[in-house]
């Protein structure tokens, strides 16, 4: 099954139709209470991260499910904006600084903005030393995206770091997910949150 897909800009309004999807397909599935709040919260993990991404993109939002395996998706179209200009953006936001990278949703959020911001870019950073690459935040493991980070591999990876193992315990989404993906396919970025109800 896959719900409607759900136009989404920076006017948080727009955010209220993920919920309402979200209900609907837990309804329609028969998940039971816990369930039905467990995808709830995925789903509001998510908008947590859409603000940022959204001052740099336009997108959308579906949710598709396989009896009691869910993927919340949402695709954010890039508007073009270079590495330097998404810098100067942040600049002057609220707070004048980049809390992108707390977390594990600070993560998720800054790994898909800086795709966002310019693929070109993006390929570039990956191979320069020193600047930044996707990889060692654990991408690549989903080959169908040219760039792309998975919650997975960065559970593997940091096993072996206490500070990050003490954010994936502390972390809703990673205590609830299966996995989030983050890849990009040329202006495209799409996060999925995959989740199965046993």
């Amino acid at each position: 099954m896959k719900t409607d897909i759900c136009p989404i800009s920076k006017d948080a309004s727009t955010y209220e139709n993920i919920f309402t999807q979200v209900d609907k397909a837990a309804q329609y599935s028969g998940l039971e209470k816990k369930q039905a709040l467990h995808l709830r919260l995925l789903a509001e993990e998510l908008v947590s991260m859409l603000p940022e991404l959204l001052e740099i993109g336009t997108g959308e939002f579906w949710i598709e499910n396989d009896g009691q395996d869910f993927q919340l998706h949402a695709s954010i179209q890039s508007t073009g904006l270079t590495v330097f200009e998404r810098e100067d953006l942040l600049a002057i936001s609220t707070s004048g600084k980049n809390a992108a990278g707390r977390g594990i949703l600070g993560k998720i959020r800054q790994v898909a903005a800086n795709m966002l911001a310019d693929f070109a870019e993006v390929s570039r950073m990956e191979t320069e030393a020193g600047v930044y690459t996707f990889y060692n935040m654990g991408a690549g493991a989903e080959a169908m995206y040219m760039t792309s980070w998975s919650l997975n591999s960065y559970r593997q990876n940091a096993q072996d770091n206490a500070e990050a193992w003490d954010e994936l315990e502390k972390s809703i989404i990673a205590n609830l997910a299966d996995d989030v993906v983050v890849g990009v396919k040329g202006k495209k970025v799409d996060i999925i949150i995959k989740k199965r109800f046993a």
